[in-house]
């Protein structure tokens, strides 16, 4: 209660039903916190005016015992590649009309206002969310609460920046090729792509089925509130799941006992710095510790990156198709030639792609018929300097380079989660991937939550910033 900052989501609405804490209180503490460290982070690139009157609604309902749903309340951020009615969605990008019209809530959204949330604004994202730190020629560098000289990651940058400053206790965030679990493992936060089409998204990204939406949070217990809610049917996806009505909290504490879980430190071909190594082998000794059978076992595929980069250069070719020439001189150079790149791509190579695409799931449905879950790394490295897209131009010409175990399970459409595991001598934090078979959602929540209880997460020092 020191710091209402730094309250989860699951605690707020506990404490609001008891009525020992007001959503206004909260949303103001919360808007203080946004005044004071957003200009040095720049989470945020756009703030809602409604913020306050909506938690005076909240808490106008919890006063009466009428909460509106199960985030009432609850100060969330949308990243600011989804749409919300009256709010700019510029996606980082100087090629869009801020005038708009802007008049529709994307799924997300909308079922977090049907929840009661109170929607604080934007957060930052690079250029149509292209690449994996958050940095752009509209909003600017966006900066990591551990240590501001460094990324937080991306491309749901400033979605992290905002949980894990106390900026809100949730995010929405979204992931093409780990832009939920890469900023995560950066900032020592929790985030979980779900299994695609478990949260509805509408419109279809540019980048197609590779692209996941999904909660961060401080929390495992938070994100699975978040699901529940995000989780929500919506008729305007083609691609979502039939919706399975369950609350993903109440098999949170069924621990990891006997769950059959392979460890695959570097995908049989990554490479790995020696500190994330350490920090990720420490992490996977806890599950055996906690009763599961932990065998070292590579998935046993090739590096998928050709067939990631035959998916996403495409829909970058795609998404820049109709800018005028002008307009094209206002896009970040590396989406440029990204799209270049992707131009380059014939039918039957973007075929064959699809289909190597399918080899690859169906790999890992068979894989998974031995074990319960895999553990990977998230990254291969902590965070490097803010301002830069690879951590070191001798060994990475692309963000691909150093992010070789998220992608893949876009590729796969599997449920997969960062955990933070510890940090480097730097201060910097490292993290451990839980991935699931499809589907099994809530089995990675559950792994996640029996790590989460054996090592609890640790927040950064805001007092330097």
């Amino acid at each position: 209660m020191s710091d209402l900052c730094l309250l989860g989501a699951a605690e707020l609405v506990n404490l609001y039903r008891k009525k020992d804490v007001s959503p206004v209180e909260v949303t103001r503490a919360v808007l203080k916190r946004i005044e004071d460290l957003n200009p040095k982070l720049n989470a945020f690139c756009f703030l809602s005016q409604e913020a306050i009157s909506n938690a005076e609604e909240s808490e106008a309902r919890w006063l009466r015992g009428e909460p509106k749903g199960l985030l009432d309340g609850v100060p969330v951020s949308i990243k600011d590649l989804i749409l919300a009615t009256g709010w700019p969605t510029l996606r980082g990008s100087k090629t869009i009309d801020p005038k708009g019209p802007w008049n529709d809530d994307a799924p997300a959204t909308a079922r977090l206002r049907e929840h009661g949330a109170v929607l604080l604004g934007k957060t930052t994202t690079p250029e149509f969310g292209w690449k994996a730190v958050t940095d752009s020629a509209l909003t600017g560098i966006t900066r990591n609460p551990w240590n501001p000289a460094k990324t937080p990651g991306g491309s749901s940058g400033g979605a992290v920046a905002a949980v894990a400053a106390g900026m809100g206790p949730l995010a929405v965030g979204t992931d093409g090729g780990g832009s939920i679990r890469i900023p995560c493992s950066f900032t020592g936060l929790f985030g979980i792509k779900p299994s695609f089409g478990r949260v509805p998204a509408w419109p279809l990204s540019p980048f197609g089925t590779v692209a996941h939406v999904g909660p961060i949070a401080r929390n495992v217990t938070d994100a699975a509130l978040m699901l529940d809610v995000l989780s929500l049917p919506d008729a305007r996806d083609w691609h979502a799941l039939p919706y399975e009505a369950r609350d993903y909290r109440t098999t949170l504490e069924h621990g990891v006992q006997d769950l059959r879980i392979a460890f695959s430190p570097d995908l049989g071909y990554a490479k790995v710095d020696g500190e994330v190594a350490v920090l990720v082998r420490e992490a996977v000794k806890v599950f055996a510790d906690l009763g599961a059978r932990v065998e070292e076992k590579h998935p046993g595929f090739e590096n998928p990156e050709p067939i990631f980069r035959a998916h996403w250069f495409p829909g970058a070719a795609f998404l820049l198709k109709d800018l005028s020439v002008e307009k094209r001189k206002l896009v970040d150079p590396g989406l440029l030639d990204a799209a270049d790149q992707g131009k380059k791509f014939s039918m039957m190579e973007i075929l064959e792609a699809q289909q190597k695409r399918g080899a690859l799931g169906a790999h890992m449905n068979l894989f998974h018929r031995d074990y319960d879950l895999l553990l990977t790394p998230t990254l291969s490295i902590a965070a490097f300097d803010a301002g830069k897209d690879v951590a070191d131009a001798m060994l990475h010409k692309r963000w691909t380079d150093w992010t070789p175990f998220s992608f893949p399970f876009n590729l796969t459409q599997q449920p997969a989660a960062s955990v933070p595991c510890g940090l480097t001598r730097a201060g910097l934090p490292a993290g451990l991937q839980i991935v699931g078979p499809r589907y099994a959602d809530a089995r990675v929540l559950r792994a996640a939550r029996a790590f989460e209880s054996a090592r609890p997460f640790a927040l950064p020092d805001l007092h330097r910033l």
